[in-house]
């Protein structure tokens, strides 16, 4: 099993006031990824770190195999939800696997 963390800080211009709904809307749509992409097994978002956080937002993911972490990459509802979910919103993209 490995994990996949990803960090994110929202673009400058997105305003406070949409922040909440698009967490919401990020953190529904990657969770709606287990059962669709093949090896993944489980997503965690996390919408409130703490102060001392240097991010503003993060996925965690267990995947079967590292070499999951290329399928997931590229499969076709992933990169659905990020093109429409994720991408147009954020910057400062941070990634650890183990």
């Amino acid at each position: 099993m490995v994990n996949h963390i990803v960090m994110w800080n929202f673009k400058e211009e997105i305003k406070d006031e949409d922040k909440a709904a698009l967490k919401a809307a990020m953190e529904e749509n990657l969770k709606s990824l287990v059962g669709k992409v093949p090896g993944l097994l489980t997503v965690e978002f996390v919408a409130s770190p703490i102060t001392s956080s240097t991010h503003d937002i993060a996925l965690v993911t267990t995947l079967e195999t590292a070499e999951d972490i290329a399928i997931y990459a590229k499969h076709p509802e992933h990169v659905k939800v990020a093109d429409t979910y994720v991408r147009p919103y954020v910057k400062d993209r941070a990634c650890l696997d183990y």
